[in-house]
């Protein structure tokens, strides 16, 4: 080979070295902006579903306060019971 073909040859070479980096680098920036736009579409999945535990969990406590009302008004009801009863079989309290 004479000289202009090795500068050739060389010219090719690089060309060709330079476009695969080029083609790589390229295939690789859109792979990673779709893995980056798939974790963001799990994390607003995530975001999602922790919104509704929230609402389930306000849902309960609202359904807990309710039962403790419940439970609050059974305990006066029984104790204003006791006291009767215990009027009745002791007495006023006059002894």
């Amino acid at each position: 080979m004479n000289e202009p073909q090795v500068w050739t040859a060389i010219g090719i070479l690089g060309t060709s070295l330079f476009g695969m980096l080029t083609l790589m680098s390229t295939m690789f920036v859109r792979i990673i902006r779709t893995e980056i736009g798939s974790v963001r579409t799990e994390i607003g999945s995530v975001r999602t579903e922790i919104g509704s535990v929230r609402t389930e969990i306000g849902s309960l406590r609202t359904e807990m306060q309710a039962e403790f009302a419940s439970v609050r008004t059974e305990i006066r009801y029984l104790d204003r019971d006791v006291q009767v009863l215990t009027k009745r079989v002791f007495g006023d309290g006059a002894a």
